[in-house]
Order: structure tokens, then C-alpha cells, then sequence
């Protein structure tokens, strides 16, 4: 099939399929968040990927009506690997809360390493394709000041200095994690964009050579979105989370202090820095490409 034959093929059926997850989306939600909320044992003890898939569903679905195209049009079966690429982000961020302890996790029933472990990861699994599927929303905004700006160029000393002021706040963490829990939501950008600039992939300082400010600010805007949804369904919820958060802890909106929230920012951010790299990383795995700017192709 060439390229204009393909591209004629989705314009008849991607709305149809765009209207079909919306819908299936919108039934996940509809049934897992009541489960969610009145606790309705033993469904709601795994409430959160199907809630999750169902919201990932939905906004790849409206994006498709929006757009005409979203990551599971393009790429079908291969959205696995957001799934599966989330899984050891996730992890990572489990690390540094072993060392700064900001949240809690709250279970309906003991479990062993094991059954911990993989039910764990396949709620990890959803942070990804939430992120950069609700970025490519927003980015259909086309927010075009942000993509006119100045360059800013990065030269392989700057890199180098950027990788090492990540790595110094990594350090920072461990040493004083009561003053430098925030750093945590910017560490991994400094240390993950100059590794995946060096090794060719579309990182926040490729962006950034050509003028382009529009992916930050998407996945901030996405990011935050997300952060909404994930702080209210885990409000009644349980399994959940609550926070511990030092000199911050009041205002809180569901369970998170207000100024939590701009934490989510920067891990917009992060998510896309931390897929980038992996995809390098493992380029047999055939990623797909997300569409964070909006100077990427539509």
C-alpha cells in the first residue's frame, strides 16, 4: 500500500475507530470508577490499569475524531511499548521515593514480593501512554508563539555540564532529601537529555537548537491533565496513595498539597525524556515516535 493509499484508508476508517475507543474508553471509565470509589472488594483491589487503559482509550479517541490521527491509529499493536517502557520509569521514581519518602501507598490486603511486584508494574505500565497520548491533545492546540522562539544552542560541553548537574542533584537527593525532594521532578531531565542527544534522539535540547518551546510546554500542559485525573480517582479509592511532603503539606486538593502539583511539570517532561532514551537504547524494539510539538509531522 503506498503512502497516499494509506493515508486515504485512514481518513474512512479512523473516525470510525477513533468513535470505537472513545466509546470503549468511556465504558472502562464508567464501570471502574464507581467500583473504584465505593470499594466494591475484590474488583476495586485492581481498579486502576482498566480504569486507566479506559482513559487512555477515550483521549487516543477523541484525538483521532480531533485530528485524524492519534499514537494507536499510526501505530497499532505497537503502542505495547509505551505500556511496557513505563513499567521501569515508573520503577525508578519508586527508588528515589525509598530515599525522600513523599508518598505512601495504602493496600486493601497484604501481598507477597512477588504478586506486589506485578501488579505493581501493570499500574506502572499506564503513565506513559497517559502522558504522551494526552500530550498529543494538547499539542493539537498548536500553540505557535512556543514554536518561534529563539534556538538555543547546546554544544557538547553543555551537555556534558547539563548530565553533571543531574548527576550532582541525584547526590543532593541522597544527601539532604528533606530540602531536596523537588529535585527529584528535574534530575532526570538533566541527566536522561544529553545522554539521548548524544545517541541521535529527539531530546528536549534537539527541540530546543531549533526554537522550539511548544514540546515543554505540551507536556507540562498534558502532564498536569493527567496529574488532575490521577489525584481524583485516587481520593476515595483503594488502593491509593497519600502524600508526606515537607514544608508544603497544606491546601491540599484530594490528597496532594497544592503546591505538589507543580511537580507534574517537570514530570511531563521527564516521561518523554526517559521514553526517548529507551528508545535509543532498544531501537529494535521499534518505539513509536510520539508527537509532542507542534512541529512534528502531523
Amino acid at each position: 500500500m503506498n503512502g497516499t493509499t494509506h493515508r486515504r484508508a485512514l481518513a474512512t476508517t479512523g473516525p470510525r475507530r477513533g468513535l470505537a475507543r472513545c466509546a470503549l474508553g468511556a465504558a472502562l471509565i464508567a464501570v471502574w470508577w464507581p467500583i473504584a470509589w465505593l470499594q466494591f472488594r475484590p474488583l476495586s483491589d485492581h481498579y486502576f490499569f482498566p480504569l486507566w487503559l479506559g482513559y487512555i482509550l477515550a483521549v487516543d479517541g477523541i484525538l483521532t475524531l480531533r485530528t485524524g490521527t492519534s499514537p494507536m491509529t499510526r501505530s497499532g499493536i505497537r503502542v505495547a511499548w509505551m505500556f511496557v517502557a513505563s513499567i521501569p520509569l515508573w520503577w525508578t521514581f519508586e527508588l528515589f521515593n525509598q530515599i525522600v519518602g513523599n508518598w505512601h501507598y495504602h493496600l486493601p490486603r497484604p501481598y507477597g514480593p512477588v504478586a506486589y511486584a506485578l501488579l505493581a508494574s501493570l499500574a506502572f505500565s499506564t503513565v506513559v501512554p497517559a502522558v504522551l497520548t494526552t500530550c498529543e491533545l494538547v499539542r493539537s492546540v498548536n500553540w505557535d508563539p512556543l514554536r518561534r522562539l529563539p534556538p538555543i544552542e547546546a554544544e557538547r560541553r553543555t551537555l556534558v555540564a547539563l548530565c553533571t548537574a543531574g548527576l550532582a542533584m541525584v547526590a543532593l537527593i541522597v544527601a539532604w532529601p528533606s530540602y531536596a525532594f523537588p529535585l527529584v521532578w528535574l534530575a532526570l531531565i538533566f541527566v536522561f537529555d544529553p545522554v539521548a542527544s548524544a545517541l541521535g534522539g529527539k531530546s528536549i535540547a534537539w527541540r530546543l537548537r531549533r526554537g522550539d518551546w511548544s514540546s515543554v510546554a505540551n507536556l507540562g500542559v498534558a502532564a498536569l491533565i493527567c496529574g488532575f485525573f490521577w489525584e481524583m480517582w485516587n481520593v476515595w479509592a483503594l488502593p491509593k496513595w497519600t502524600y508526606e511532603i515537607p514544608h508544603a503539606d497544606w491546601l491540599r486538593v484530594f490528597e496532594m498539597p497544592v503546591l505538589g502539583y507543580g511537580g507534574y511539570i517537570p514530570f511531563g517532561v521527564e516521561v518523554y525524556i526517559a521514553y526517548v532514551l529507551l528508545g535509543r537504547l532498544l531501537p529494535s524494539a521499534a518505539f513509536p515516535e510520539p508527537r509532542v510539538s507542534s512541529r512534528d509531522v502531523v
